[in-house]
């Protein structure tokens, strides 16, 4: 059942997020934002999900990691849906914050319930519950399809977005692993508080570049497919859709690929069918094969973060989730640049330009793959928590 429920708070933030991303085009549209303004707005959510990722990691080391996520998750739900509600662009601005707020506290505090399971499992299971937001991923984003097919007003899809989320966060979100329990599953509950600084911040400079391409895609694959390639709008999301499907067949297996390889012939393996995917975005000559690129890159990426956090919870040996916290926040460092960078190049340039931004940053995650060894031992340069 704890196994079950931390997929739910997976599955709904894969939903929530794929299916609020998925209508950014309908949202400029809605409230007639130019390229440059809607860089701006997708620039500063990440920023907001950082402070949600700092906060999410000072609550949940004094009141565990559980307490935070099932008062976060329901406010990921609410703030979609009023994304969809809002009618100018001030109350969008708040309810944007709200969601990067929530966003990062959800972030962080379900991969610390995904690395306490992964201790009480004693083996590598964290990339099946990647797969699991993936897959959610890929109902958010054939949701926002049918909307668009069925011509309905955007509250009315991410209505029912939000009422799935509250609904199974509320009906699992007690099976989660309580403060108590994730202090017994640290690998030395009486150990000192310490996060080595070195390999938290190598791992997260991997995790920063992979999500350079993940957000060049999530923020801007359906942009790319409706105005770069002419796609009709029923179709803009399947960029985006076929993306996550490709992720959860890579995750499916992802697990046992880093126990049988090592997770670091796993990542650079995994990195290296990105940049074959991103390639074949970049020359895609219609729609389809765009498509298909995004997919391989989708497949080939699949590994790498959670493959991130299983290396971060290792540096952990109290488990105080603050490691996991830290490691986090380099996601919205990814995000940060890339929606803004692939944006600013396609202004600047094309859209073929702007995707080949992210293939040349993602090439580099591959001689960084080393720091996501398994650790033997507790780095030196450890810092007290909260220092």
């Amino acid at each position: 059942m704890t196994r079950r429920a931390v997929g739910v708070a997976y599955a709904v933030q894969g939903l929530c997020f794929a299916a609020l991303l998925t209508q950014v085009p309908v949202l400029q549209d809605k409230f007639d934002f130019s390229d440059g303004a809607l860089t701006l707005l997708l620039l500063a959510v990440p920023v907001v999900a950082g402070l949600g990722s700092v906060l999410a990691g000072f609550f949940a080391e004094r009141f565990g990691s559980a307490v935070v996520l099932r008062i976060a998750q329901p406010l990921v739900c609410l703030s979609v849906l009023g994304a969809g509600a809002v009618g100018d662009r001030p109350l969008l601005y708040g309810v944007l914050a709200v969601f990067g707020l929530s966003v990062g506290a959800v972030d962080a505090t379900m991969n610390m319930q995904g690395v306490s399971l992964e201790r009480r499992y004693g083996r590598a299971i964290l990339a099946s519950f990647y797969a699991v937001w993936s897959a959610a991923g890929i109902v958010g984003a054939l949701s926002s399809s049918a909307n668009e097919h069925w011509h309905q007003a955007l509250w009315v899809g991410f209505g029912v977005v939000a009422v799935l989320g509250i609904a199974a966060s509320a009906v699992t979100g007690r099976r989660l692993i309580r403060r108590d329990a994730e202090r017994a599953l640290a690998v030395d509950p009486t150990a000192v508080p310490a996060v080595p600084w070195r390999p938290i911040v190598l791992i997260g400079i991997g995790v920063a570049l992979m999500y350079v391409a993940d957000s060049a895609t999530s923020n801007w694959s359906a942009e790319y497919l409706r105005r770069g390639l002419s796609s009709p709008a029923e179709f803009a999301a399947w960029g985006y859709a076929v993306y996550q499907a490709c992720m959860v067949l890579g995750r499916l297996g992802a697990d046992q690929a880093a126990r049988r390889w090592g997770p670091v012939t796993a990542v650079r393996a995994g990195v290296a069918v990105g940049v074959l995917g991103l390639a074949v975005v970049v020359a895609a000559p219609d729609t389809a094969v765009a498509i298909v690129g995004f997919g391989i890159l989708g497949f080939g990426l699949s590994v790498v973060v959670p493959q991130s956090f299983s290396a971060a919870g290792q540096y952990d040996p109290a488990g105080t989730g603050l490691a996991i916290a830290r490691v986090n926040l380099f996601n919205y460092v990814g995000f940060l640049v890339g929606a803004p960078l692939v944006g600013a190049a396609e202004q600047l340039t094309t859209w073929r330009v702007g995707f080949a931004v992210p293939l040349v940053l993602v090439a580099a995650i591959i001689p960084l793959a080393t720091a996501f060894r398994p650790a033997r031992r507790q780095s030196a340069s450890a810092v007290p928590v909260g220092e």
